[in-house]
């Protein structure tokens, strides 16, 4: 069906207007984002993921004090009830980390002392548990998966630093730390993509902030939305080494398979996010000895460009990025939701505080004037 059969529909959603938000821009031409105004990349080379939550929510950069705050309450947030990861637990050895971690969002509702609450107070200090307790559910949900012991978080580290050191049960190093706290900070948000969209329809009916973000998750896990890191990295693993680059992506083509990490509908001249990720993920490779995925990305993109004019989206070089800090595949998606749950609270709490209902409208084409026909006669 296309467009042109009902001029007021598009396929997707592509190009409507849903709402209106202070939260974050996408400058298609220009190939930027901002979060209330600051380009995305002075945030991940200059600030923190935790002073990027903090503008998220608050809608400006804290000073000092209001950051140590911030930074503080976060600590005293990180820790999990034991009855989380009795949840987790109980769920198969094969369960996927996306779906473990939507699970316990949604075991740990009715744990918020506010849980009862929708005011925009409450909302703010339930998006506050919400941030901090993500990376400890994501690394232990992991562990538990893996059989290993639950590692407890530390409250001196940042939100980077506490992934790191729950999942591998060792503090890393500070260059480490800095890219994934980078990369936290290019997933925190980005307008109304499926996932915040699915978020905010949530909310709109007056339902909760863990709602929310529990349905945000459901809809990032889809390999067309937040899975595309992973199926990124498994492509790549697949070519395996330079040389063989170009004939798989040329057979690739030829074959109309779906290349992965590539494209954006809202970024036509290419994803302003993956130019700072692919720099950080080549400066991985050079530092590890190991630049043959860097090699295959630009490969990759150079055919991809000649040939479809697509350049890559940040999944792309988040995927090698993150495979060369020995990070285990299937949990790239949830690092997304560790970024990620800053911007649904932020858009949760935008919503709630002027809401009504969205609720679309729908293009019939069923049949018409059926009768009914009594069950005898079927």
């Amino acid at each position: 069906m296309s467009a042109t059969t009902y001029p007021n529909y598009s396929p997707g959603l592509e190009g409507v207007v849903a709402g209106v938000s202070t939260i974050s821009q996408i400058d298609a031409p220009r190939s930027s984002l901002t979060y209330r105004g600051i380009d995305v990349h002075d945030l991940a080379e200059k600030g923190s993921f935790e002073e990027t939550s903090y503008l998220l929510l608050h809608g400006k950069l804290p000073n000092a004090a209001q950051l140590s705050e911030f930074k503080k309450t976060l600590g005293e947030e990180r820790e999990v009830p034991a009855a989380i990861y009795d949840v987790l637990r109980a769920l198969p050895k094969n369960t996927h980390p996306m779906d473990m971690i939507r699970t316990a969002y949604s075991a740990l509702a009715p744990f918020d002392p506010d849980y009862t609450r929708n005011d925009h107070d409450a909302n703010m200090r339930k998006a506050i548990r919400i941030i901090a307790k993500a990376g400890t559910m994501v690394a232990n949900g992991h562990r538990i998966r893996k059989g290993l012991d639950i590692v407890k978080p530390d409250p001196s580290l940042s939100t980077a630093g506490n992934f790191l050191y729950i999942l591998n049960g060792t503090k890393a190093d500070e260059y480490t730390e800095k890219v994934m706290d980078a990369s936290l900070t290019l997933y925190a948000e980005h307008g109304f993509n499926a996932s915040t969209f699915a978020n905010r329809v949530t909310v709109s009916t007056l339902s909760d902030l863990y709602s929310g973000v529990v349905t945000g998750i459901g809809t990032l896990r889809g390999p067309l939305h937040g899975g595309a890191n992973e199926e990124a990295m498994h492509m790549i693993l697949e070519i395996g080494e330079p040389s063989n680059a170009e004939k798989w992506i040329r057979d690739a083509l030829a074959n109309k398979k779906k290349v992965m990490g590539f494209g954006h509908r809202e970024y036509k001249n290419g994803d302003s996010r993956a130019f700072y990720m692919t720099k950080q993920a080549k400066d991985i490779g050079r530092r590890m000895g190991n630049t043959k995925y860097g090699d295959i990305a630009d490969i990759l993109e150079k055919v991809m460009l000649e040939e479809k004019n697509l350049y890559p989206n940040v999944d792309f070089p988040a995927a090698y990025a993150y495979y060369l800090l020995g990070i285990p595949i299937d949990l790239y998606t949830p690092i997304f939701v560790i970024a990620r749950v800053s911007g649904y609270t932020a858009h949760a709490i935008e919503q709630l505080d002027n809401n009504r209902i969205i609720r679309p409208t729908v293009i019939y084409e069923g049949l018409n004037n059926v009768p009914f026909i009594p069950i005898s006669e079927r």
